[in-house]
């Protein structure tokens, strides 16, 4: 008799319960943790079970899995994990996460899922009127993540310019096909050109002033060059707060130079858009609305399981034009209502219920719990920059979000002093940064990342930073 894939109603009871007993003990006191394992891939490789011709246990399966991610795991949920844009998870994330594994929805067609898709849309509509735009002109796709609303960008910002680009691709385009964008801006672009077949040549990573923006009489200067060489500029991408300095690109000024020029005006606010929640900051996306489209990532300041990202844009039909097709074997129940099937309209087919975790986390926290969470995280960064500069550390950077980039002055002479004091920091256990380039400096960064992280433990990774100089 075959095995049971849906084990016993007795069997699920106690392996749910040893779980959630594991996964609260963890959930809970992650600070007492290590924030980084030692970089040992041969024992990790020695760890894994290469063999499954026998089964485990359930216990002991779990458990295998469970000490391995407790010992080789960067743990991001840790108050004292300042790096890259990786949350802790906030609690209704987790349970979205269990709720659509369970009920495993199909995204691809409207009749098989209508409450999850219309979730979806209406999280989309509500997004993009919160970033300025008409309800009615407002149109997106949940994605796996940032590059993915990127190359969605991309995608549709060719389809714009270029008319017959589903059809011909770039051989149907006369000329090389250029966007713009700032050196600080998100890799993402460059791996998007690359799948767009635009390939690097077709990327212009220009130069940023002395505040890290991207320029626009730079870009002008540039894409009036490229003309003159026979290329097509088809698309400016702006970063609403960059991923390595929080940087601003000056949205209204571009946005008018995208008129003149008749190009795609894409922003990249995968971290920065969330400040749309705090009345006292959304001034620092005044000019969102002018943007063509969207990238926004809720698994950032919204504090959401990976991967929660959308992809949003103020012209309604161009998804369509991008993305659509058909196929004899998907469901037709559907075909007569006034919906939008979601394969026919995004980069993915099948996919995850990524929508409910944002759309739990609203009706369990409110958007007021998100400005309480966002303001105070500002607070706790600006704790942090003054607390560096008190102890004589300088600033590179200067942004209202919670990200220091800093350093000794003798970093300016010496290439290696940030990496080797992030190393010594990282290898204490005791808190995690990264090291970031500003200037030709190599700085140390810092990023409040983390609801739970408090002014003490800024204080106290300062002073830790202090006894190693």
């Amino acid at each position: 008799m075959p095995m049971n894939f849906d084990f016993s109603e007795e069997s699920r009871r106690e392996i749910w319960s040893f779980l959630h007993q594991q996964l609260e003990a963890y959930y809970a006191h992650t600070a007492d943790r290590p924030v980084a394992p030692p970089l040992e891939p041969a024992a990790i490789r020695n760890y894994l079970h290469t063999s499954f011709q026998q089964a485990l246990p359930a216990e002991q399966a779990l458990r295998h899995v469970l000490d391995g991610l407790d010992r080789y795991l960067v743990h991001t949920p840790h108050p004292n994990y300042y790096g890259l844009f990786n949350p802790r998870a906030a609690f209704p994330g987790i349970l979205a996460d269990t709720i659509t594994a369970t009920y495993n929805p199909q995204m691809a067609a409207w009749s098989h899922a209508p409450f999850a898709v219309e979730v979806e849309n209406l999280l989309v509509q509500t997004f993009g009127t919160r970033f300025g735009w008409q309800k009615e002109s407002c149109d997106g796709v949940f994605t796996s993540g940032g590059a993915e609303a990127n190359l969605t960008a991309v995608q549709t910002a060719l389809n714009h310019v270029f008319p017959h680009y589903a059809s011909k691709g770039i051989r149907g385009a006369e000329g090389q096909p250029v966007l713009y964008c700032s050196a600080e801006s998100h890799h993402s672009l460059l791996k998007a050109a690359r799948v767009s077949g635009l390939g690097l040549e077709g990327v212009r990573a220009l130069p940023v002033n002395e505040r890290l923006e991207l320029m626009p009489e730079q870009v002008e200067a540039q894409l009036e060059q490229d003309l003159q060489q026979g290329k097509r500029p088809f698309m400016l991408a702006a970063t609403m707060g960059t991923t390595g300095a929080g940087a601003f690109d000056p949205l209204g000024r571009l946005a008018a130079l995208a008129k003149k020029w008749g190009l795609w005006l894409h922003a990249d606010a995968a971290y920065g858009g969330a400040l749309a929640l705090s009345p006292q900051h959304q001034y620092l996306l005044q000019d969102l609305h002018l943007a063509d489209s969207i990238t926004f990532d809720a698994h950032k300041w919204m504090s959401l399981p990976m991967g929660t990202s959308m992809y949003l844009t103020r012209h309604p039909r161009i998804l369509d034009a991008s993305f659509r097709t058909t196929a004899d074997y998907m469901p037709k129940e559907a075909s007569q209502l006034d919906i939008t099937d979601p394969f026919t309209h995004s980069i993915q087919w099948s996919r995850r219920f990524n929508g409910l975790k944002v759309y739990l986390a609203l009706l369990m926290l409110g958007w007021e719990g998100y400005r309480e969470v966002i303001e105070q995280q500002i607070r706790v960064g600006q704790c942090l920059k003054d607390e560096l500069q008190k102890s004589g550390w300088l600033l590179y950077n200067d942004t209202p979000l919670p990200i220091a980039c800093f350093g000794k002055p003798h970093f300016a002479q010496n290439e290696g002093a940030a990496l080797a004091l992030s190393q010594q920091l990282i290898q204490s256990g005791q808190a995690w940064i990264s090291v970031y380039r500003i200037g030709g400096i190599n700085s140390l960064r810092a990023c409040i990342t983390n609801y739970a992280t408090t002014e003490a433990h800024v204080r106290e990774t300062v002073a830790l930073l202090n006894s190693l100089v």
